[in-house]
C-alpha cells in the first residue's frame, strides 16, 4: 500500500515545521539573547570616592553564576585614573539586577569614562566559562560614557 503524494508533503511539512521549533527552543536554552549593563547613576561615596549604579538586564538565556568585569576608570583629561575588578554575581535568568560599586579616591564629576576592558569571569549555571563580550550591550544614563 503507498501513500498519497499529497500526505506525505504534509507529514515532510510537519515534521520540518517540528524540528523548527525545537532549534528554536534548543537556542533560547543555550542562551541566544542579550545582557545590557547599564551605568546608570553616579553619587557621592565615602571618603572622597564615587557611588555607581548599575543594572544587569539579563534576557541572555541563562543565570550567570560568575560574572566580574575589570573596569578602567578615566579621569577628566581621559586619562587612566584606576582599574576596578567588580563581581556583579550572580545574574539571575530574565531579571534585572542592580548593583551598587563603589569607585575610590575620584570624585564622580572627574569620571569622563568607564572602559570594560577585560571580562575577568563569566560563566553560565551549570556549563563551561563563556565569552560575554559576544553578548554584551553597554549603556550609560551618567555623564560618563560606558564603553568596550
Amino acid at each position: 500500500m503507498t501513500l498519497p503524494d499529497c500526505w506525505i508533503r504534509t507529514a515532510a511539512t510537519a515534521i520540518f515545521a517540528i524540528g523548527i521549533g525545537h532549534l528554536a527552543h534548543a537556542q533560547d536554552q543555550t542562551g541566544s539573547g542579550r545582557l545590557e549593563v547599564e551605568l546608570n547613576k553616579f553619587e557621592p561615596g565615602d571618603a572622597g570616592g564615587c557611588k555607581t549604579f548599575f543594572l544587569f538586564r539579563n534576557q541572555s538565556g541563562m543565570t550567570l553564576e560568575a560574572f566580574e568585569m575589570s573596569l578602567a576608570v578615566l579621569d577628566g583629561a581621559g586619562v587612566i585614573d584606576q582599574l576596578l575588578t567588580i563581581d556583579a554575581a550572580p545574574l539571575p535568568i530574565a531579571r534585572t539586577t542592580l548593583k551598587l560599586f563603589e569607585i575610590p579616591d575620584i570624585d564622580c564629576t572627574d569620571v569622563s569614562e568607564v572602559l570594560l576592558h577585560e571580562m575577568t569571569a563569566c560563566t553560565p549555571q551549570n556549563a563551561e566559562p563563556m565569552d560575554c563580550f559576544e553578548i554584551m550591550d553597554l549603556a550609560s544614563k551618567t555623564p560618563a560614557r560606558f564603553s568596550k
